[in-house]
């Protein structure tokens, strides 16, 4: 049996460092206020619900309001309402299946899809159509055969993407380039860091096959960005 394993520890700007910010942040509130103190104390989080839950920033960092759009590069407008995606659609490559949620393994390792059929958003970062780089992993393969994104690796530029968000937006994107990086050097900036423009990543096993860890030595990494959104009916 073959599997996917995390291709990287806590991104960047993730639940991890963001918390480090809050937390140099909070501390600097609390001198400055020091009768909230105790709450500060009380209400203290490895991940904050602030952290993972903003808004999006529009260019120049300036916020963007929940409902809210914003311009991107290219002239598309980006989603200021966060929203899950729960389908996910590549007609290139045949793939039309619903998406799960990832978030953390207690090593600070980003999950990854327990089935092998399904592939899963990282819900602790960018949400599809929002200003940021969202993630969706997906499995190569298993033991019973191809998985999800078995042919990722066979996408082309311009090839097309659909999201269906839980709101019933549709997030459009087009495939911008695919590439293969060995799992020691992933590149977790480029993948998960946002550079102030809509983009949604896919990401997969690939390369060698190592059959004693019996898994691949390396990750296929689809990058794509934001063409357009349907709002919902």
């Amino acid at each position: 049996m073959t599997r996917m394993t995390s291709p990287v520890l806590t991104p960047p700007g993730g639940p991890g460092a963001r918390a480090r910010r809050w937390w140099i942040t909070g501390v600097v509130l609390l001198l400055l206020a020091t009768g909230l103190l105790a709450a500060g104390l009380r209400g203290g989080s490895e991940i904050p619900v602030a952290a993972t839950a903003a808004a999006p920033a529009g260019p120049g960092g300036v916020p963007v309001p929940a409902g809210a759009t914003a311009p991107v590069p290219g002239g598309v407008v980006a989603l200021g309402q966060r929203s899950a995606p729960v389908e996910l659609r590549i007609p290139a490559i045949e793939v039309s299946v619903p998406v799960t949620e990832l978030g953390l393994n207690p090593d600070q390792t980003v999950e990854v899809p327990t089935d092998f059929a399904k592939p899963g958003w990282y819900r602790l970062g960018t949400a599809p159509g929002q200003v940021g780089s969202a993630v969706i992993l997906g499995h190569v393969d298993s033991f019973r055969g191809p998985a999800v994104f078995f042919r990722l690796r066979n996408l082309q530029a311009g090839d097309a993407v659909e999201v269906t968000l839980a709101d019933g937006t549709i997030a459009s994107f087009a495939v911008t380039e695919v590439a293969t990086y060995p799992k020691d050097r992933f590149p977790a900036d480029l993948v998960y860091r946002s550079r102030g423009d809509s983009a949604l990543v896919l990401v997969t096993c690939g390369g060698e096959f190592d059959p004693v860890v019996r898994s691949y030595r390396s990750n296929v990494v689809a990058f794509t960005t934001l063409t357009g959104t349907v709002a919902a009916r």
